[in-house]
């Protein structure tokens, strides 16, 4: 009566939230070659060969049993196999069975097999009217392709949940999983995950969870509380979590960072779509990209972006940034704005597109596109087409300007160094004495402009055939003073990485009305 008495107080630690019911069938003896009484334990009848028990519902057999007629439970010995209906089977060493409370407890090499489900344990305690199944110490439970070890746990059969906990490992030939708590549906092949969990695929994607659902047969999974996916060093993490293993597509949602570390650049928003299979990355909602392969970080903002990367995995890597709609960019050197903004790593190049505008500490160049040349992470030259104009601010009133057809800006270290400016070159110069006083204002017209900067401030100026006036500094005439076009965007300007969130238009009279090419119309010859 010792075993039957630990058989108890096991189950009897078992959480119950209501009193249980009792069955009141009598466990019926179906077969046993041998019966006898026994004078150790007279209260037991001993079953020996071939026993035969049943018990509502449940057939038992085994070698030899004691079966306690009186108290309708009775003790199981050799080659113990339980089986419930057509689909739940338990065997064991040995089977301890309280008929009333219909409780099992099989000790000894315990197998509960359910469906294809199999759970493979030193000890199974099963309460057949709860429908669970409880292991202990460490158990192991097979499903298909799914390999569960973990130090306890609990199986439902009827709701096909399986519940484990401590140093619960999951293997599968696609992936293995690693966790404190996991919750296993064998009907979906879903793992819901409730602790830090972390999964490691074949294809060396490392995804970092704390709570979530990962399918375990499509390799999708939807994940909450800041989870990752990381891998070829990219790590995408959100607020929630999509992701398929199979496609190679990743969406996170809220408060969403994409980190690239190889190619040094960061995605952020609200909402982020990554795709392995095509290198494509893209942000929405908030959406910000971060540059960090320059001295400084480079801050660009658009109501969506899209960065493409090429050549995955090859020595040729390279990418694409494609910034659409409203789009402010802020580097402490370097700022603009622009409708969208297209940037060629391969080429070096970067196209601003709708009335874009950049600023270098007092300098401003605008016109009807800008195309910016780099030189590794810094500026080399850049290239204005259309309305070309380039801005020096000297003092509230008082501005240096060129505008032309189309400008070219060259950089040294960051800094204007030498303009270019070609076709229609109108140019407003404040001259200075080398104390700094001013000696009037020079307004030249000219095909051609050479403008050289020194210290960050005009040199010399070199022109073609040249038409021009110099005006002392009290009689410059206000017609004179600003070019055709003249605009100081201040008031667009980002002012720091917050602002670039911050859409302000150009004042209506100063956008720029796109010029149209003329095209002479094709002439029609006359037969002769």
């Amino acid at each position: 009566m010792m075993c039957l008495s630990v058989f108890c107080v096991l189950f009897a630690s078992q959480p119950e939230d209501k009193p249980r019911r009792k069955s009141s069938e009598e466990v019926k003896l179906i077969h046993s070659d041998v019966l006898y009484k026994n004078h150790y334990d007279v209260r037991a009848d001993v079953l020996v060969g071939h026993v035969r028990l049943y018990h509502d519902g449940m057939y038992l057999d085994c070698d030899s049993a004691r079966f306690y007629k009186d108290e309708n439970t009775f003790n199981a010995y050799g080659h113990v196999k339980m089986v419930q209906g057509d689909t739940l089977t338990l065997i064991s060493d040995t089977l301890l069975y309280d008929g009333p409370m219909m409780q099992a407890h099989a000790r000894g090499h315990a197998v509960l097999t359910h469906k294809g489900t199999k759970l493979v344990t030193a000890v199974i305690d099963y309460d057949r009217l709860e429908g669970v199944g409880f292991y202990p110490q460490h158990g192991t439970l097979y499903d298909e392709d799914n390999v569960l070890n973990s130090d306890y746990g609990q199986y439902t059969p009827a709701l096909n949940e399986a519940i484990f906990k401590d140093n619960v490992v999951l293997e599968n030939p696609k992936f293995n999983l690693k966790t404190n708590e996991l919750y296993y549906y064998s009907d979906t092949k879903v793992a819901s995950i409730v602790s830090e969990t972390n999964i490691i695929s074949s294809d060396s994607t490392f995804v970092y969870a704390l709570r979530g659902d990962y399918n375990t047969q499509t390799g999708q999974a939807n994940l909450l509380d800041r989870s990752h996916v990381y891998k070829d060093m990219r790590d995408i993490v959100g607020d929630s979590l999509y992701c398929d293993e199979n496609t190679g597509v990743s969406e996170a949602f809220g408060n969403v960072v994409l980190l690239d570390v190889e190619n040094r650049c960061m995605l952020t928003g609200n909402y982020c779509r990554y795709e392995d299979k095509t290198g494509l990355a893209l942000a929405t909602d908030s959406a910000v990209c971060y540059e960090f392969s320059g001295p400084d970080t480079l801050f660009v903002h658009g109501d969506t972006l899209k960065m493409i990367t090429y050549n995955q995995k090859t020595d040729s890597v390279y990418r694409d940034l494609f910034a659409y709609n409203k789009v402010r960019m802020f580097r402490r050197d370097i700022q603009g704005v622009c409708d969208s903004l297209v940037s060629h790593e391969r080429d070096l190049c970067t196209y601003l597109y709708g009335q874009p505008i950049l600023w270098n500490e007092g300098q401003q160049v605008f016109g009807e596109e800008i195309r910016v040349y780099n030189n590794d992470s810094t500026i080399d030259w850049i290239h204005i087409i259309n309305q070309a104009m380039t801005i020096e601010q000297l003092d509230s009133v008082s501005y240096n300007q060129v505008s032309s057809k189309e400008m070219f800006c060259y950089f040294v270290n960051g800094e204007i160094e030498h303009n270019n400016a070609k076709g229609n070159v109108y140019v407003t110069y404040f001259m200075e004495e080398s104390d700094g006083s001013r000696i009037g204002m020079n307004y030249t017209e000219t095909p051609e402009l050479n403008l050289y900067m020194r210290n960050k401030k005009v040199d010399k100026i070199w022109t073609s055939t040249a038409s021009g006036v110099m005006y002392p500094p009290v009689g410059i005439p206000e017609d004179k003073r600003y070019l055709a076009g003249f605009a100081w965007f201040d008031y667009i300007r980002p002012q720091d990485k917050d602002d670039i969130f911050e859409w302000r238009s150009k004042k209506k009279e100063q956008v720029l009305k796109k010029t149209v090419k003329r095209v002479v119309p094709k002439q029609k010859l006359e037969n002769l």
